[in-house]
């Protein structure tokens, strides 16, 4: 089949987004490390915006904090989701739910105290203006001197995983010229083949950086989620947290967090998050 666009993709796959984070020991780190960010950075109290929510994972997170969330995104299955989610949770007097788009949030400039982008919205915007108005709208929707977190999806990454991934990605291995130097999968690059994935514009981190800063936001902190644990995934951190011992996970987690701002390992993680700030 050819290749999803995101919100068809997300309609048909809600629960296993909602699922995702708490699936392996990798995907626990994009969890943790994003958390982690949010405890240090966030005010203590207020409006939040998570654009791209999907299922809700972080609104129900922040909600159970205490903020006021408003969750936006295009996939009405996501949105049913994170909807019965904030619920069950007994957090739907804190959390609204709504349709939205990163490139066209609607809301008044400076309407929010901190908002999210996280687990790669501006990934899924393949047109460079697109995903140049998309920042905008996030720096635009947050008031001075509110923060602003973003993550996107790595080029090296996914390019490093088809190669360690041989038996699985052999047909695709030509493609990987065009995809490092584009970073874009999407129609043109797979042409008749079928896809495994969403339409994507996978991320270096020099390029992140340069899309925040042109929209005006100041990037504090630019660090890789999974960090090396992410070109690992063809071994055992990809099966569930419980195949390693406590001790193993240690391990990993230490040296996650010990690289976890170098510029170079963010560069090669699944993800990469930006912290920034609203300048004056």
């Amino acid at each position: 089949m050819p290749v999803d666009d995101p919100e068809t993709y997300y309609d048909e796959h809600d629960v296993a987004e909602w699922e995702r984070l708490d699936s392996s020991l990798v995907t626990r780190l994009e969890w943790e490390g994003t958390v982690e960010y949010l405890r240090r950075t966030l005010p203590p109290g207020g409006h939040v915006l998570d654009v791209g929510g999907g299922a809700g994972r972080y609104a129900v997170w922040l909600a159970e904090r205490g903020y006021e969330v408003t969750l936006v995104d295009p996939s009405e299955g996501q949105r049913e989701l994170a909807r019965e989610k904030v619920a069950k949770h007994g957090v739907a007097d804190r959390v609204t739910v709504r349709a939205g788009d990163v490139r066209d949030l609607g809301f008044p400039a400076g309407t929010f105290d901190a908002t999210l982008c996280l687990g790669g919205p501006l990934s899924h915007v393949l047109d460079a203006e697109e995903r140049s108005k998309g920042a905008r709208e996030l720096r635009r929707a947050t008031a001075v001197g509110g923060p602003v977190f973003v993550s996107v999806m790595g080029r090296l990454n996914v390019v490093l995983l088809t190669l360690m991934l041989p038996d699985r990605d052999s047909k695709r291995s030509d493609l990987l010229p065009e995809l490092a130097l584009s970073g874009d999968y999407d129609r043109d690059l797979l042409g008749a083949r079928e896809s495994e994935f969403v339409e994507t514009h996978f991320f270096r981190a020099g390029e992140l950086e340069v899309l925040l800063t042109e929209v005006g936001l100041v990037v504090e902190e630019l660090v890789g989620l999974e960090g090396l644990a992410s070109v690992y995934a063809s071994g055992r951190l990809e099966e569930s947290p419980g195949d390693l011992s406590a001790e193993q996970r240690r391990h990993v987690r230490d040296l996650v967090d010990t690289l976890r701002d170098d510029r170079s390992v963010a560069d090669l993680s699944a993800h990469m998050l930006a912290v920034c700030r609203v300048g004056s």
